[in-house]
């Protein structure tokens, strides 16, 4: 504990510029690190969700051409499922 309210003055100076540094440094890797980590995840993502999308339309338009075959298929791996989980 400090002796003298200087000495406490300047431990308290000290450790409010520790935190600012700090802060800064968070500041700068947030902005260099992880910002554009983010922004990588995000055009991923929206990149995913498009192929997602046109092979379910794909999908949709299989089962709209072929029904009967889409059905026979449900229906084996139902089958399939059912029996393996016995």
């Amino acid at each position: 504990m400090p002796a003298d309210p200087k000495e406490a003055t300047d431990q308290s100076d000290d450790a409010m510029a520790q935190i600012a540094r700090l802060r800064e440094q968070v500041e700068s890797l947030i902005r260099e690190k992880v910002r554009p980590a983010m922004e990588d995840a995000a055009h991923r993502a929206e990149a995913a969700t498009a192929v997602v999308r046109e092979r379910a339309d794909e999908f949709a338009g299989a089962v709209r051409h072929q029904p009967l075959t889409a059905i026979l298929i449900a229906a084996a791996v139902g089958f399939l499922l059912g029996r393996a989980s016995r």
